[in-house]
């Protein structure tokens, strides 16, 4: 199941690995597809628009620690690429301490200061207590999401992308029929479907740990590798903290266009719920395309293969904007269908204003697609500082534009939907250019 990526055709490598990726994330949506299309359907538009908005805060909490894991996977998959198995054990060991520590300071501090963190989300009063109930319970099994993704990332930078799958996809179908079981059959409201997810996640965090231990020995932790020496600490807080920065940076503007979005009300509020699960899920092939472009470009980068690095840059270009072009078509085409799963068909203004949402998006995929890549590129050159730096270009001015647009009379939710697309081209702009400017290979 292991894949050395400094072998063989570089166009298949890339594939083979990131298959399982894609097809992994593709489920990890599905737990969120699930609760949106159960509470949708079962709950109302109430408690869809309370899922929608806590689901947008976990994913900024839960990006500081999922960031981090990339970081480290991206300095594992440079040491494994080395041969320098001793260096790789150091950073295993060491980020898991670190990384585990931060998760547990994330839940304590959303588990004490939920409320005031969701005033500041401006979440109006009628939809409060549904959405402090969803994110108490969620945020309990944040620790299962640390296991899942630090273990993942792991198993990823040695050539491993298909365990994970095999773990995600069994817990992502029992996510599935828990939400049913606890919302429709049991009544259980909106802290059902928080259940269920948790539950789920405790699976395959657990499971992919105890997988790791049982059938990866050469991955185990050793006391005579817990050599914490200042370089290694320093060099495992650039790459984790940097990858981290950039996916909250990232997170919180989202977050941000979040509260923006709920000062317009809840039908704004119901229609962004569920198109911006179908628009996370249309380009989400084409981020886990990215991250696995950026192991790609890691191993060879330590193997010292230059010259396969500037192949798979080539590459993987073609691909990512093939497969944005198909997606983008289709979701522009299919948008009022795809509302019509989460919303019913009565619901006209929120399927109305989801459909806008889509058709804006949409339109533009190629220019998310081509920022994944370069996030992955270099974040794989040991550079993630760059990242984070699009990552702030992009945020930056979405969240501006978003902003002073929508404060526009005649504009309205129009401004954030159309923000989005400019941000993606403009650090895409500022990407390709520094890229040519500067050998970053060197």
């Amino acid at each position: 199941m292991k894949k050395d990526l400094t072998q063989g055709t570089v166009t298949k490598t890339m594939l083979m690995f990131a298959c399982p990726m894609i097809l992994g994330n593709l489920l990890q949506q599905l737990y969120n597809i699930a609760d949106t299309f159960i509470v949708g359907r079962y709950l109302g538009a109430d408690a869809l628009a309370a899922v929608g908005s806590a689901y947008t805060l976990m994913t900024f909490l839960n990006s500081i620690q999922i960031g981090m894991c990339m970081g480290s996977g991206a300095l594992f998959s440079y040491y494994f690429g080395k041969r320098e198995e001793a260096e790789m054990k150091c950073s295993m060991q060491l980020s898991f301490l670190l990384i585990g520590a931060i998760t547990l300071l994330l839940n304590f501090i959303v588990l004490v200061f939920c409320d005031p963190i969701l005033c500041l989300l401006q979440v109006p009063e009628e939809l409060m207590q549904m959405m402090h109930t969803y994110v108490w319970i969620i945020f309990m099994g944040i620790i299962f999401v640390f296991l899942y993704n630090y273990f993942a990332y792991l198993l990823r930078a040695v050539g491993n992308s298909v365990i994970p799958l095999y773990f995600l996809g069994s817990t992502a179908v029992i996510n599935v029929l828990l939400d049913f079981v606890f919302v429709a059959v049991w009544n259980w409201g909106i802290g059902g479907a928080a259940i269920a997810t948790v539950i789920s996640q405790a699976g395959s965090g657990i499971g992919l740990g105890c997988y790791t231990w049982w059938k990866e020995p050469n991955l185990r932790f050793e006391r005579k590798y817990f050599q914490f020496t200042k370089v290694r600490v320093i060099e495992n807080l650039r790459m984790s903290f940097s990858a981290s920065i950039q996916q909250s940076v990232m997170n919180f503007g989202i977050l941000m266009i979040q509260g923006l979005v709920n000062s317009f009300g809840t039908v704004v509020m119901a229609a962004f719920a569920a198109a911006v699960k179908i628009d996370s899920f249309a380009y989400m092939p084409a981020q886990e395309f990215g991250n696995a472009f950026s192991l790609f470009i890691s191993q060879n980068y330590g193997a010292g293969k230059k010259e396969r690095v500037h192949k798979g840059i080539k590459s993987a270009v073609k691909v990512s904007l093939l497969f944005c072009i198909v997606i983008s078509l289709l979701v522009f085409a299919s948008a009022p269908y795809l509302m019509q799963l989460f919303i019913s068909a009565e619901d006209v203004a929120i399927i109305q204003t989801g459909v806008g949402y889509l058709r804006v998006e949409g339109a533009f995929y190629c220019g998310i697609g081509v920022l994944f890549l370069l996030y992955g590129y270099y974040r794989g050159i040991n550079r993630p500082e760059i990242s984070l730096v699009l990552t702030i270009v992009s945020l930056g001015t979405r969240v501006l534009l978003a902003y002073l647009l929508s404060a526009v009379s005649w504009i309205g939710v129009w401004g954030i939907w159309s923000a989005i697309p400019i941000g993606w081209f403009l650090a895409d702009a500022a990407g390709i250019i520094y890229l040519r400017r500067i050998n970053h290979y060197d």
